[in-house]
């Protein structure tokens, strides 16, 4: 089993999500983030006044997967994230060691 974290744009978080949804034992969680990275920073402005925003609002979507499945998650992670715009986001694959289930004996 193979853990998949996808780190992507928050307006495109429901569609990356309905794109997994159908994956075979797909568990996710979904977290809202902040990231730093090459976007670095950039101004906003507000009643006049400019401020730096230095983390820029990512979520990460985190999901176990069958090893079998990983290649599929991915395709269905970019197709559905990708804007072409910097700041896309990141996927990132680790091995899942073990699972246990907490309400298991």
């Amino acid at each position: 089993m193979k853990e998949v974290i996808a780190i992507v744009k928050p307006f495109l978080a429901e569609k990356v999500v309905a794109a997994l949804a159908d994956l075979p034992r797909a568990e996710m969680v979904i977290r809202e983030v902040k990231g730093y990275g090459r976007q670095k920073n950039y101004l906003e402005r507000y009643s006049d006044t400019e401020f730096s925003l230095v983390f820029v609002a990512k979520v990460e979507i985190s999901l176990i997967v069958e090893d079998a499945d990983v290649e599929e998650a991915i395709v269905r992670i970019n197709q559905s994230s990708r804007t072409g715009r910097l700041g896309d986001g990141k996927i990132l694959v680790l091995p899942v060691l073990r699972q246990v289930d907490v309400n298991a004996d």
